[in-house]
């Protein structure tokens, strides 16, 4: 019913750049919040940063001055730009989208929470 397709993802050096994009499609009424979250190896999964519709930002200390998280409303795409990456911010990176989603069978509307599939960084130091 909703999809999350991310891109972006891939091989940098420490200090290098990034940019992730994540769209989301289907039966979709409004998405209340998007954001990012990652889980490197043997890690539990964290959150990144996360954006409302009206542009409330909340983001992880680790990430602050670094990264920035943004979002098209009209195209329901949320971007993470990634700058002075670290080995550290290694990890399989997810998009989340909360959302209200209007069933195709005609039933009423719900809220729910969707994931990406993930997409690799990896910062070589």
């Amino acid at each position: 019913q909703v999809q999350l397709v991310e891109s972006g993802g891939g091989l940098v050096q420490s200090g290098g750049s990034l940019r992730l994009s994540c769209a989301a499609s289907g039966s979709i009424r409004s998405i209340y919040t998007m954001g990012w979250y990652r889980q490197a190896p043997e890690k539990a999964r964290e959150l990144v940063a996360d954006i409302t519709s009206s542009g409330v930002i909340n983001s992880a200390d680790s990430v602050k001055g670094r990264f920035t998280i943004s979002r098209d409303n009209a195209k329901n795409t949320v971007y993470l730009q990634m700058n002075s990456l670290k080995p550290e911010d290694t990890a399989v990176y997810y998009c989340q989208g909360l959302m209200s989603i209007q069933p195709v069978n005609g039933l009423s509307p719900y809220d729910a929470q969707f994931w990406g599939q993930g997409t690799l960084v990896t910062v070589s130091s």
